[in-house]
């Protein structure tokens, strides 16, 4: 069915547009027309004057959501009920997260994700395996014992999936701390189109430049899990705040780094190099105080979840809240934290000619919100998934 969407200002990805629409036909974006067209065989939908339609939302470090915890439960029922529940806050698509665990998980994971990504709709866009592949000084939350290299079968694995991801326009995401991978793996998992990113590492600002020539790309929740810049020892922050060509993912809930840092990272870095990341838990999406991580109580306290003894162990906030928060706590234009939320996130991915813009051939993935950035609907495939008057 087509439908052509008018009534509201639209956000292309690029520019503000007033006085148009957008039609879409079978899960695409086919044009965008003058507000008053009225283009054959459509059903004309008309939405608030004082709402803004842009492009669906991206996260890619969803650990859990909708009292979903993905390394408890490693299914594509887990991984789509996850996508499910994010929906209310304009995500549109997300890698489902799953952090350090036992072998056993990581198989299981894997051997799920193409499953639910081969979904129309469903909104997983393949899987972000944040290590055990890390620095034990840099672990976080994460649980030690797990901590290892990699294996010829773990890279055997995340290249097969890689492979298999593709036809479905869905990718691996994989965190590694570069110390502790040989640049032939790093190398060899890159080429077969693991996107790489580093993270929980405590690596020195040499070898995270020698990782970003080998295929690392990226920085998981930049500043996190990282030792702190200094000035003989300057290390991965710093690394990724000068690397012109590389993305960094930011945790903008104002706990994770302060704001004051976070401006400096933006005013250091290309515009579209950084884009927003959740770090969801299951909480999110519920009113849940508590969950269970590792065996151990992880507490909802104050904007925040953490251990008994005050370790972060993950976040407490949605998409829609670090938009917001890049306008108001950053000063960002509203257009730039939309981008950071979408645009950025998709071309990390290597997926910016499907997601991202509002565009002819692009997916008709949109949230539409209001000047506040409080989600209103969330469209997948040109179809309401999600509204705030049910």
């Amino acid at each position: 069915m087509k439908r052509f969407l008018t009534g509201c200002r639209i956000f292309t990805g690029e520019a503000l547009l007033s006085g148009h629409g957008v039609l879409v036909a079978n899960g695409r974006v086919e044009a965008l027309l003058p507000a008053d067209a009225k283009p054959e065989g459509a059903e004309i939908l008309c939405l608030s004057p004082d709402a803004l339609l842009t492009p669906g939302f991206l996260d890619l470090q969803v650990n859990g959501a909708g009292g979903v915890l993905f390394n408890e439960t490693p299914t594509v029922a887990a991984a789509h009920r996850i996508a499910e529940a994010v929906r209310p806050f304009g995500v549109t698509g997300v890698l489902p997260t799953l952090i350090t665990d036992k072998k056993e998980a990581l198989d299981a994971a894997c051997g799920i994700t193409a499953d639910a990504a081969s979904v129309t709709g469903s909104g997983v866009l393949g899987i972000h395996v944040e290590g055990p592949f890390i620095s034990k000084e840099r672990k976080g939350v994460h649980n030690p014992d797990f901590i290892r290299a990699p294996s010829e079968e773990d890279l055997e694995t995340l290249k097969a999936l890689a492979n298999k991801l593709a036809p479905h326009n869905a990718r691996v995401l994989l965190t590694v701390a570069p110390e502790n991978v040989s640049d032939a793996s790093l190398a060899d998992l890159a080429k077969a189109g693991v996107v790489l990113a580093a993270g929980h590492t405590a690596a020195t600002y040499e070898r995270i430049e020698e990782a970003t020539h080998m295929g690392v790309t990226g920085f998981t929740h930049l500043g996190n899990a990282m030792p702190p810049v200094q000035n003989r020892a300057p290390g991965p922050v710093a690394a990724a705040l000068a690397g012109r060509d590389t993305w960094c993912g930011l945790i903008a809930d104002g706990h994770h780094i302060h704001p004051g840092l976070m401006k400096v990272m933006l005013a250091a870095k290309p515009a579209g190099k950084i884009f927003l990341v959740t770090d969801a838990m299951p909480p999110v999406g519920t009113d849940a105080e508590t969950f269970i991580l590792y065996g151990q109580t992880i507490y909802r306290r104050d904007g925040k979840l953490t251990t008994e003894d005050g370790t972060l162990a993950g976040a407490d906030i949605d998409m829609a809240s670090a938009i917001r928060n890049c306008v108001k706590l950053l000063g960002q234009p509203l257009t730039e934290a939309l981008r950071m939320a979408s645009l950025y996130p998709a071309a990390y991915l290597g997926l910016e000619r499907t997601y991202g813009r509002i565009a002819p051939g692009f997916a008709a993935d949109f949230a539409v919100i209001t000047e506040d950035v409080e989600p209103l609907e969330t469209w997948v495939q040109g179809a309401v998934v999600w509204s705030k008057d049910g």
